[in-house]
């Protein structure tokens, strides 16, 4: 995914700095690149200068439908205080340049921002960059005509996500602790105990989350590509996720590691009101609905329905993996829903579909079924005599001119029904950060958010 942007002042004013990287979906897998890892790079060599951090560096998930956009479309921003704003963009930019694998389809872009505050302009860019396809053509223009200071190489596609990064604003916030690795370790199996992994999740929850699949079994800190990144602890605080490094246990020496404030976890991507208009491919958001047909279910699984929403049908896809396509397949026409997800581009042989990542069942239409009425006498099922001919038990020849209504009960009920576990995205907001808004990370300028295993 996109990398995110830093930011540094000098003493007057401050100076944000954005950087963001987007490639092709293989090009840091086949090179061990990734980058959060500059963004730790860039820390490393700024705090030895004594600059000033005024901020946690941030990880800026957006839009995850996005087709081009690397495996977690991140961006990274980093805000500073220095008096060597001209050295520093220098080194940066240096350290951009030596990073970015361009050769293999890499485009990074790279912008600064010297600024007290942030106009609306950029939140707006931001804010779009949540749930829609912004064409890398818009971002240039953006950075020109906003006299932005910035340097890509590639296509230009990385601009978005760092201009996207600048402009972001924080109503609830995460944080994740990113571990990374020594180079001779790039691309190499990662080793940690299963077992250290699951305790870390039992001591440390609910200030930690998404860590480990207890019904799987299976760990979900550590990705499966040949980057630097060795394990990635998301949490609410900064002391929940440094005492989950302690009790974590590999045998492998790592590098260091460093503590984004991060939009992981929130729903962020899925806060806007999708309607015929912005049905767009590739946008993400939510809709209210009703279900318009009865749900068909494929071969693998998979289940596709139409709700109605302000006079026009939508298709929704729900697939296997997520872990709901259960709950899709025992919907009923009549059923009020709200969903969220994004949505697929139109096919020669299909039209646009939202792929769910959540349903919430706001209220279940009764499930009448009409049957043969029963025999009171015989207490067995009447047969029918005929097309308007009524009904008639076979025992004791007892007639009756209408069918039973019956009252099937439902196999799910009112409420939200999120992807198990192992299927969520980087946004997806757990079931443990429901109603929960984190608002008060408190930055420590000790550093105590970084760490560079020294020996």
């Amino acid at each position: 995914p996109p990398p995110p942007p830093p930011l540094f002042s000098s003493r007057r004013r401050h100076t944000r700095y954005s950087l963001q990287s987007r490639g092709l979906g293989d090009v840091y897998k086949r090179q061990g690149m990734c980058t959060t890892f500059l963004a730790y790079k860039i820390v490393d060599l700024l705090q030895k200068q004594k600059t000033e951090f005024l901020d946690f560096p941030r990880l800026i998930r957006f839009n995850p439908n996005i087709p081009w956009k690397t495996r977690g479309n991140g961006a990274v921003s980093i805000r500073i205080k220095t008096d060597n704003v001209s050295k520093v963009k220098n080194q940066i930019k240096n350290l951009v340049l030596k990073f970015s694998d361009t050769q293999n389809g890499a485009n990074p872009g790279l912008v600064f921002f010297e600024s007290n505050s942030i106009p609306s302009e950029f939140v707006n860019f931001s804010e779009m960059a949540l749930w829609q396809l912004i064409n890398r053509n818009k971002a240039k223009r953006f950075a020109k005509k906003n006299n932005i200071e910035f340097f890509y190489q590639g296509n230009g596609q990385g601009l978005v996500g760092a201009i996207g990064a600048i402009g972001y604003t924080f109503e609830d916030h995460t944080l994740e602790l990113l571990s990374y690795r020594k180079k001779p370790k790039f691309g190499k199996e990662r080793k940690i105990s299963k077992e250290s992994v699951k305790i870390m999740q039992e001591k440390t929850s609910p200030n930690t989350f998404n860590s480990f699949d207890t019904k799987k079994g299976r760990i979900l800190i550590t990705p499966h590509g040949p980057d630097p990144v060795f394990y990635g602890v998301r949490g609410e605080n900064v002391d929940s996720l440094v005492y989950a490094t302690k009790i974590l246990k590999s045998n492998e020496k790592l590098d260091g590691y460093m503590i984004f404030k991060s939009n992981q976890g929130t729903g962020d991507h899925l806060k806007n009101e999708l309607n015929f208009e912005t049905m767009k491919p590739y946008a993400s958001g939510k809709i209210t609905g009703i279900v318009s047909n009865l749900p068909k279910i494929t071969k693998g699984g998979h289940v596709f329905f139409k709700i109605l929403s302000k006079n026009h049908e939508f298709w929704c896809a729900v697939y296997k993996p997520t872990g709901i396509s259960t709950v899709a397949s025992n919907l009923i026409k009549g059923d009020k829903i709200l969903v969220g997800g994004g949505v697929r581009k139109a096919s020669k042989n299909f039209p646009r579909i939202i792929n769910l990542e959540f349903i919430e069942v706001i209220q279940l239409k009764k499930n009448i079924s009409t049957t043969n009425p029963l025999c009171n006498k015989c207490n067995k099922k009447m047969k029918s005599k005929g097309k308007n001919q009524g009904f008639q038990c076979i025992s004791c020849g007892k007639k009756s001119s209408k069918k039973t209504s019956i009252e099937i009960s439902r196999k799910i009920q009112k409420q939200l029904y999120l992807p198990k576990i192992s299927a969520h995205r980087h946004l997806t907001r757990p079931k443990q950060r429901l109603g929960k808004t984190n608002t008060a990370s408190k930055f420590d300028k000790s550093l105590s958010w970084f760490c560079v295993y020294r020996n």
